[in-house]
């Protein structure tokens, strides 16, 4: 019998589905090098589910501007104890790969990985070809990158900026994946603040969210919005030197306002 197909619906009916992110990483934005040893991140993972995480977001690769790529073997060698741990001791929590590397996704999905999450969009052919081939949950999001890492433009560029490049981003995604047959109940897109856009291209960004689900044509309950102590929301808030672990209060903050427009799933570092 064939494994049936992961659905988003179930886990949006408790309420708004937060997915804590536990970064297994030594580099990333906000907490870098705090989970790389694997008894560290069971026990941020425990406290991450005892606040009210419904599904976990593992990542082994930093992502943030600058970031150097990390490859696939040292990638799965962060993530294999971690994820052979979750499964042992939260077997009821849903994992979410955070990987734009088909090997390591391909084995996290073999170790139990629910869901993919790619910030490239599945742009990558052997992605989406193993995201055709499977039946787990994907996350896509819009990602704009300069060159072979994650180099992007100047946050502050003061040049106006509206949000037409980054929602026609994110139709191409929807695109790619309807067009490669996938089933959308399946699917949750990303706006990807701050990858590759400027603060005010996220602001206008931000600004659209009202308006994104008919825009997009595409149910605001199957937008994941990874706002999580980004560097947008400090600018926003006129303290642009606010450290991302202080940012938390804003988080919460947006996830409400996101909220009452219709969104339900946060990908956060704190539960609210």
């Amino acid at each position: 019998m064939n494994k049936a197909a992961f659905d988003w619906g179930p886990l949006l009916k408790g309420g708004p589905l937060f997915i804590g992110i536990l970064n297994l990483t030594p580099d990333s934005f906000s907490d870098g090098g705090r989970f790389m040893d694997p008894r560290a991140a069971l026990g941020q993972a425990q406290a991450l589910i005892q606040a009210g995480a419904r599904m976990l977001d593992l990542g082994a690769e930093s992502t943030r501007p600058g970031a150097a790529p990390v490859d696939a073997a040292e990638e799965w060698r962060r993530l294999k104890p971690v994820i052979q741990g979750l499964r042992k001791a939260f077997p009821d929590t849903p994992l979410s790969l955070d990987t734009r590397h088909a090997e390591v996704a391909k084995v996290g999905l073999g170790a139990g990985v629910a869901v993919l999450n790619d910030v490239t969009g599945f742009s990558d052919p052997r992605m989406l070809d193993l995201a055709q081939a499977s039946t787990c949950g994907l996350i896509a999001m819009r990602s704009r990158r300069e060159g072979p890492g994650f180099h992007m433009p100047p946050y502050e560029d003061p040049a106006p900026r509206d949000a037409k490049a980054a929602l026609e981003e994110m139709r191409a995604v929807r695109d790619r994946l309807l067009k490669a047959a996938i089933d959308a109940a399946r699917v949750l897109l990303d706006p990807g603040f701050g990858f590759g856009t400027t603060f005010l291209e996220d602001l206008a960004l931000w600004g659209s969210l009202p308006g994104l689900p008919k825009a997009l044509d595409w149910p605001a309950e199957r937008v994941c919005i990874g706002i999580s102590r980004k560097r947008f929301l400090a600018a926003r808030a006129g303290t642009p030197g606010l450290p991302p672990a202080q940012r938390d209060g804003l988080s919460a903050a947006a996830h409400a306002e996101a909220l009452s427009w219709g969104y339900r799933v946060f990908r956060t570092h704190a539960i609210g």
